[in-house]
């Protein structure tokens, strides 16, 4: 980089201006240390055996890909996705938006303004404020989409296993989508692959492509800078190039297989000894490297992380948190993501235990007005139900006891045995939350006086919980018309970003106010992306 040499006399417009250029170049510049941020040679011409061409050339085949096929296909566009994993791509089963026919059903009804504000404050304002009012005001639109898409075939229902507490809101606007019981339209039953299964049927169905077990190596641009397409490694090993003739998407997911990205950009996401992805390792932040090549801006780091306690069991409650010497670090009414953080920062890191006594099952029941979420609920939860005995939690935690990730004992000391952890530790731990339980006030962490609970009569547990990284959401900026952005803060011809290699809407932490955002934010970026190929290509 060349030296700047400063001037006395003020304003000079070329100093201005070579000071801008050199802190651009110093943004770029500090990735260099990391493989990633050097551009491979361009692919021969002669290694190329093909071109297949179409309108939109999507990057990606997983809900943000496949939505974006499928909207450009109803839209009369001919569409090709290049996916590198065989099969369908997708985890979970919540999609959430704020309005839907089920909640007016329901008689559900979000603040829009009130839920704004929430997220903001969650995501330490790192927000672009355009893009969260887009998902606030198309994601009812883009989930009823996808509803059409399904027909008669399919049905959703709401959950119910949000946070009640009065600090940590989530909002009821979490729902299911399964297949009716009578239907046998498509394969998949329920959650994030049916969603997958119904977008792929829509590209197919309109004559357009999926090209799968091929890997997308290098963007391609014109002479005006307009990214044009890819290139592409197939199964065969021969080397493709796709067009896009009105645009190419990038919809590659997140960057949480790629250490060297996590180092970059979300150090945090290192910690966790678990990875909940599925495919593990298919997410290396492909889309983000051949975007950064092409001229791409990122967010700042540190970009959100979604922390799911999955590493041991899939509840953890309200209940007395201790960890791996036996002692309390926290209070336990809060969400899953700040459990799985301070888990993180304890020695050990890996794992906490919950630490509760016989008569847990009928606490967890009396509180689940005030309390319940995620991780303390059933997984499935629909809305308007009451807790109810017969829900099964009692049996998985049996499961867990003969698994060896739950221990059971007759005393204090023997449980402290089994955990691993020092017995007099424990003890006092127990002691004091048992104190603070007949005060009726939490004057250590300030926990609700209504969820403080004795720890006296045997058997005793401790549950064995730990957090697992799930996705990071960051990546390259984009405007609300989804076109990638360079570092000048200008568009990107031909280039646009969808799902969670494109950032803006998340900081800090993944804002669990409303389970299931991503995979409707994927769903309403989609459609935005099409309508905007459409408009621009007139």
């Amino acid at each position: 980089m060349a030296e700047i040499e400063k001037k006395e006399n003020a304003p000079d417009l070329d100093y201005i201006e070579s000071v801008k250029n050199n802190v651009q170049d110093l943004r770029r510049g500090r990735f260099d240390a990391y493989s990633w941020s050097k551009a491979p040679a361009p692919i021969p011409e002669e290694k190329i055996v093909e071109t297949i061409t179409a309108d939109v050339a999507v990057v990606g085949g997983g809900i943000a890909g496949l939505a974006t096929g499928a909207r450009c296909t109803q839209k009369g566009m001919s569409v090709v996705v290049v996916e590198k994993f065989h099969g369908l791509v997708a985890r979970g089963a919540h999609v959430a938006c704020l309005e839907s026919k089920k909640m007016e059903e329901l008689g559900v009804h979000i603040d829009k303004q009130q839920f704004a504000r929430d997220w903001m404050r969650i995501c330490g304002s790192r927000v672009n404020e355009d893009l969260l009012w887009l998902y606030i005001n198309k994601s009812g639109e883009a989930f009823q989409w996808l509803l059409d898409i399904g027909g008669d075939a399919i049905d959703c229902a709401l959950h119910g296993g949000h946070y009640k507490g009065p600090d940590f809101t989530e909002y009821p606007g979490t729902h299911f989508i399964m297949q009716k019981p009578e239907s046998n339209k498509y394969k998949f039953r329920g959650g994030a692959i049916l969603m997958c299964e119904m977008l792929q049927n829509v590209i197919l169905e309109g004559g357009n492509k999926i090209i799968r077990k091929t890997r997308v190596e290098q963007l391609e641009k014109d002479e005006t800078g307009r990214v044009t397409g890819f290139i592409a490694k197939g199964e065969d090993g021969q080397y493709r190039r796709f067009v896009g003739t009105k645009g190419v998407v990038l919809a590659t997911g997140d960057i949480g297989g790629d250490p060297e990205m996590l180092a970059a950009f979300c150090p945090l996401g290192l910690k966790p000894n678990r990875n909940g992805y599925s495919p593990a390792g298919l997410n290396t932040g492909d889309g983000h490297k051949m975007a950064f090549w092409s001229g791409a801006a990122f967010e700042d780091a540190s970009w959100a992380l979604s922390l799911h306690l999955l590493a041991y069991s899939i509840f953890c409650f309200f209940f007395l948190h201790v960890n791996q010497r036996g002692q309390r670090f926290m209070n336990e009414d809060t969400w899953v993501q700040a459990k799985a953080i301070r888990c993180l920062q304890q020695p050990g890191g890996d794992y906490a235990f919950s630490i509760f006594d016989k008569k847990w099952f009928e606490e967890v029941g009396e509180r689940a007005e005030i309390c319940g979420g995620q991780f303390t609920d059933p997984l499935i939860c629909m809305y308007g139900d009451k807790w109810s005995p017969d829900n099964g939690i009692d049996k998985t935690i049996e499961r867990y006891v003969q698994k060896g990730t739950c221990f059971k004992a007759d005393t204090i000391e023997e449980l402290a045995e089994q955990m691993g952890v020092p017995a007099e530790n424990l003890k006092a731990t127990v002691d004091r939350y048992n104190e603070l339980c007949a005060k009726g006030k939490d004057e250590d962490y300030g926990k609700r006086s209504e969820l403080l609970t004795t720890i006296v009569e045997p058997p005793f547990y401790a549950l064995k919980w730990g957090p697992a990284l799930l996705n990071v959401h960051g990546g390259v900026i984009i405007d609300k018309e989804m076109h990638v952005m360079d570092d000048n803060s200008e568009v990107i011809p031909g280039l646009f970003a969808v799902g969670n290699v494109a950032g803006g809407l998340y900081g800090v932490d993944y804002p669990l106010l409303l389970n299931g955002n991503s995979h409707c934010r994927a769903l309403t970026w989609a459609m935005t992306a099409a309508d905007t190929i459409e408009a621009e290509n007139k």
